[in-house]
Parts: structure tokens; sequence; C-alpha cells
């Protein structure tokens, strides 16, 4: 199992699912990809995202800070089989 990291800090919706779904479609099954977003509305998107996707699961959902305090939205989600 791989984990990889997408860093879409600084981009709007659609930009984080988009490059998400392209990230997610080039793994392997039980692969895990985490993404970085500033976005809040990355939050509710990548959770009706995972709900429609045949492809990926949405693992965990948290919120952490940057060096410079600004809110850092991590979604972690894995390859389906």
């Amino acid at each position: 199992m791989a984990t990889r990291q997408l860093d879409v800090r600084g981009t709007k919706c659609p930009v984080p699912i988009v490059r998400a779904k392209k990230e997610i479609d080039g793994m392997q099954a039980g692969d895990v990809l985490e993404v970085l977003a500033t976005d809040p509305g990355s939050m509710s998107d990548f959770q009706g995202w995972a709900k429609m996707s045949k492809l990926a699961v949405l693992r965990e959902q948290r919120t952490e800070k940057d060096p410079t305090g600004r809110e850092v939205y991590v979604h972690v989600l894995e390859r389906r089989g």
C-alpha cells in the first residue's frame, strides 16, 4: 500500500476534486491519497464526491494549521479495488 500526498492549497472548487480524481485514477487498489486543501468548502465537496465515486473511499477528514496559522483541510482517500 502506497501513500501519496497531493497539495492543492490555495485552489478553490472544483480544482481539489479534479486533481484528486486524476491522482486516484492512476493509483492501485488499497493505495492512500492524502489531499491538503485550504478551501473550507472542500470538506463537503470531498464528502459528496466520495459518496458518488466508484474509485475512492473517504477514510478521514481533519483540520490542521500550517506554520503561518492558516487552516489546512486534510482529506484521506483510499483507492477501491
